[in-house]
């Protein structure tokens, strides 16, 4: 009898733990604090405390498997179009040129209004870091995961994210020669047009090729766990991008106040760039699919691009952390303000349906 008991307790006991954790899940869920979101500021958290596997080379380690993980993401986006919808989404050149104009032109130009307050003294570090930041391409990865868990138009997002990867390559250098004055033409861009053609395009690609077997068909009915998929590897990328961060110090050297105020400029830029693409987006009639891979990806950065980019622009400035910072930071926001932003775009679009 008492064994019966004992058993009922504990029974009773985990059913109201479990309920108490969904309750508080739903809870946060209100303000868009789901278990992704929970889980990236988690994972910044882990790699404040413990960068050492985020920063641990080999085969095996999280960057390396992160990578591999970013590859298949794209492998499955092949899978799951066709040539007709991708025919489709690169023919909306209005939705191209806006993307690109957003990332290449608004962007540098929202940060020169404030040069001639900040590019001097001890700010004067921190505007050039920033401008760097604004002077890059769009993300191509979380770019498009975003845009396919808000359900928009991935197609146009695949063409966008990656034609912006491969102009950054040039349009980035030409822009901090404008301001620098320096000379930045011996840029070596074969490893980064390497990665992209090797990582991006070619599993892209080979999803196409395959998307009429019966592997597009599979990749169609189990899309719901391939977004869990995506969105773990975008875990992994945070908390190795952190880690590195970390591990290299490069928050030391400042206060809390200067990093809280700095946080709230890469916000205010953000959301300036994406309510300003947004705004136009409307003005030319986009439809709801549209409007979602113009703000997503018209808002973006690269934080890939802007690492391997610093190391040949600043020539390993001893500076180099903290002209870093600005990046960093923006690609955790980014992360976090448009992860909460496309699953709120995910409900609703649910519940219209």
């Amino acid at each position: 009898m008492y064994r019966c008991h004992h058993l009922s307790f504990k029974t009773n006991a985990s059913y109201l733990a479990a309920y108490m954790v969904n309750k508080v899940f739903r809870f946060l869920a209100r303000f868009g604090l789901d278990w992704f979101i929970l889980s990236l500021i988690g994972a910044i958290i882990l790699a404040s405390q413990f960068p050492g596997p985020g920063v641990a080379d080999g085969p095996f380690s999280i960057s390396s498997i992160a990578n591999i993980g970013i590859s298949f993401i794209f492998f499955f986006y092949g899978l799951k179009l066709n040539k007709s919808k991708l025919v489709a989404g690169l023919s909306n050149w209005r939705l191209h040129i806006l993307v690109q104009v957003s990332t290449f032109i608004i962007f540098p130009l929202l940060i020169l209004v404030l040069r001639p307050w900040l590019d001097k003294g001890d700010t004067q570090v921190l505007w050039l870091g920033t401008f760097f930041l604004a002077a890059l391409p769009s993300t191509v990865s979380s770019s498009v995961v975003m845009v396919s868990i808000a359900n928009g138009n991935i197609p146009a997002a695949i063409f966008n994210a990656s034609i912006s990867s491969l102009m950054g390559i040039f349009i980035t250098p030409v822009w901090m020669s404008v301001v620098t004055g320096g000379d930045h033409s011996n840029m070596d861009m074969g490893d980064i047009v390497q990665k992209l053609l090797l990582q991006i395009l070619a599993p892209v690609v080979l999803g196409l090729l395959l998307n009429p077997t019966k592997l597009g068909r599979i990749a169609e009915k189990y899309n719901k766990q391939l977004k869990y998929f995506d969105q773990l590897t975008i875990l992994a990328i945070v908390y190795t991008a952190f880690s590195e961060s970390f591990d290299k110090h490069m928050f030391s050297n400042l206060g809390i106040g200067e990093l809280f105020l700095l946080g709230a400029c890469m916000a205010l830029l953000f959301f300036a760039a994406y309510f300003i693409t947004g705004y136009i987006a409307r003005l030319l009639h986009f439809s709801r699919e549209d409007r979602i891979t113009a703000t997503f990806c018209g808002s973006k950065k690269s934080l890939i691009h802007g690492t391997v980019m610093a190391k040949v622009i600043f020539m390993n400035s001893p500076l180099m952390g903290i002209l870093l910072l600005p990046i960093m930071l923006y690609h955790a926001l980014q992360l976090i303000a448009v992860s909460i932003i496309a699953q709120r775009m995910a409900k609703k679009h649910q519940q219209r349906q």
